[in-house]
């Protein structure tokens, strides 16, 4: 039974509650969305029950999020898996400016490289995506912008430079490890992340999109793969090195779609930044 000391304290903490929900934003969909906010509220105990809480939730993913690197944050929140990085790669690359360490002039082999007006900022990524991912009953499209993470925490944008419109022109602005920042700074992958598959392998996972399916890389079992094995997604079901199983998963191909085709094969999460 709870003394009368405990019931008062309730009523103490409960209107700072209110007021800290009040103030971010009225809307349910946003406070549901919070991943920090709301592991923290699971979490208040104490610290040592937070570590113990985010070290269960890791161990509970599938081994396939062991692949993110050490600078982006993998928890399980629920039903859902979340994603936070800065979407700063972990290359070299023209677009971070002379003054910056990690520039590297453009050494590509594309002759008609020319460099956009647009630098590498910072983001805050938070995704969350299916922790059980499964086939949408209806297909939803992709959206222009982030539809999913790649392993280093960098952006992964669908097939075109804008509304319907190919990256014929755009895809010379692709660094030597085929990225480029957009206006507002983001750096994005729109085809084969060359960073990645040169250090993981070209038959690696290169990330997750926005539904819960990986993206691997452009080659399956020691084979080039080709949009004519894949289905309208730019995805098949079969095993994979993670996922021994079988799992549908899309892959990177050298044509158009590049990483992803008619629209999202599962129903797609959330993404803020």
């Amino acid at each position: 039974m709870k003394s009368l000391l405990n019931i008062a304290g309730m009523w103490l903490v409960l209107p700072a509650l209110w007021l800290s929900f009040a103030c971010t934003n009225k809307s349910d969909t946003v406070i549901a969305a919070n991943p920090v906010l709301d592991r923290d509220l699971r979490n208040i105990d104490s610290d040592d029950n937070a570590n113990t809480d985010e070290a269960d939730d890791l161990a509970s993913l599938p081994a396939a999020f062991s692949h993110f690197s050490d600078e982006v944050e993998v928890y399980r929140d629920g039903d859902w898996v979340v994603i936070q990085s800065t979407g700063i790669p972990d290359h070299a690359s023209p677009y971070f400016g002379n003054g910056d360490s990690r520039y590297e002039a453009y050494n590509g082999s594309n002759a008609a490289f020319r460099l956009n007006p647009n630098s590498i900022a910072e983001q805050q990524f938070t995704l969350r995506i299916p922790l059980a991912p499964s086939k949408a009953a209806s297909h939803q499209a992709t959206p222009l912008g982030t539809i999913g993470l790649a392993v280093n925490g960098v952006a992964i944008f669908n097939q075109y430079a804008g509304p319907d419109q190919p990256l014929t022109n755009e895809i010379n602005s692709f660094d030597q490890y085929n990225g480029h920042p957009q206006r507002t700074g983001v750096y994005h992958y729109h085809i084969e992340p060359l960073a990645l598959t040169a250090a993981r392998g070209r038959d690696a996972l290169i990330g997750f999109l926005l539904d819960g399916f990986p993206v691997y890389g452009p080659e399956e079992n020691g084979v080039e793969v080709s949009n004519a094995d894949l289905d309208e997604f730019h995805g098949h079901f079969g095993p994979t090195a993670d996922y021994p199983d079988g799992i549908y998963h899309y892959h990177i191909t050298d044509e158009d779609p590049y990483i992803n085709g008619s629209g999202f094969y599962g129903e797609p999460g959330s993404i803020s930044h």
